[in-house]
């Protein structure tokens, strides 16, 4: 008897990563393909579709395929299209979804990652018991998926929880989108490694950091360095740490939720991150939300969250449909 599955996939600016993912959010098969290098979305779609075939051929066991969740940068889960992806090759806006379903045959649904990564940490997990929480997504950009009442806010036009673009410094840093002064340009790993060099220029100290190309710094170096003591790695995540508790202060006026989720390979530095963080949201929190909220990592911060949250996506999706519809009086 087949086992059913989804098809999990994540698109990046460089690599598309899939995975075949059952209910209980086991991936039975992983594997990535390029992004790069096709002129036209219709020519990557039909790559990928190729790709899949061929990897399921190959596959021991038999699976049903039953849809596919997609994470993409600027995804839009109510018109199914990717608009205007600062990072991807193919411009303006894509009908993402209606080229997927005709290639696949198959129910497909879109989503930005972050909004992903928050079903994927909902359904498989520790917010399974949550309907209230934000999931913070710390990759070379700072993604967030907010979810109140159990659904992910998509606001009017698909696009709301964008924490990663307000704004924290009049004519700050300059930003991949084109603003100056996003959270997004302080707060991820490009963010941190942008602080670590200023704090070089701006202080004295000896740092084993000075002897490290730019090209060469990632976070988990840094958090490596903080570890051995370190100072210019450790006012590096004080600093980055300050400004995502300010923000998140916010975030918590706005929404109240119960846990705040940190995921990406700048949450990977664990306390380092947290404990700045948790402190100046404090600081700057209403006192009726003062000692209510956790800020912790992912239960999937090793795991695949991309290609979960994505096929997180889809279950979510298709069990919304085998739903019965209730009669109104």
């Amino acid at each position: 008897m087949a086992l059913e599955v989804v098809l999990g996939i994540d698109i990046g600016g460089t690599f598309t990563k899939i995975g075949l993912v059952d209910r209980s959010g086991f991936i039975h098969f992983e594997d990535e393909i390029s992004t790069r290098g096709y002129e036209t979305i219709e020519e990557f779609i039909v790559a990928l579709h190729t790709h899949v075939m061929k990897s399921l051929e190959t596959l021991e066991s038999t699976f049903l395929l039953l849809g596919i969740g997609v994470g993409a940068p600027n995804g839009n889960y109510y018109s199914g299209s990717i608009e205007n992806a600062p990072n991807l090759a193919w411009k303006g806006k894509i009908e993402f979804v209606k080229l997927m379903e005709h290639q696949f045959h198959l129910p497909v649904v879109v989503t930005n990652d972050a909004n992903a990564a928050a079903l994927g940490e909902m359904l498989f997990g520790d917010a399974g018991d949550l309907k209230n929480f934000v999931m913070i997504t710390l990759g070379t950009g700072l993604g967030s998926g907010l979810v109140v009442n159990g659904d992910i806010i998509y606001g009017h036009d698909g696009f709301a929880g964008e924490l990663g673009h307000v704004l924290v410094y009049d004519h700050g840093r300059q930003c991949g989108c084109g603003k100056r002064g996003c959270l997004e340009a302080y707060v991820s790993a490009t963010g941190i490694k942008r602080t670590v060099y200023e704090l070089l220029a701006e202080e004295n100290e000896d740092s084993e950091i000075r002897k490290i190309p730019f090209s060469k710094l990632k976070p988990k170096l840094i958090t490596a360095l903080a570890e051995s003591g370190d100072p210019i790695a450790i006012k590096a995540f004080e600093r980055t740490g300050y400004l995502l508790g300010r923000a998140l202060a916010d975030t918590v006026a706005h929404i109240s939720p119960a846990r705040i989720f940190l995921f990406g390979g700048l949450a990977k530095a664990g306390k380092w991150i947290i404990e700045p963080a948790k402190k100046s949201m404090e600081e700057h929190l209403l006192p009726i939300y003062r000692d209510k909220i956790d800020i912790v990592p992912s239960a999937l911060l090793k795991k695949n969250i991309a290609v979960l949250g994505a096929a997180a996506l889809i279950w979510k999706g298709l069990d919304n449909k085998s739903k019965p519809c209730q009669d109104q009086e």
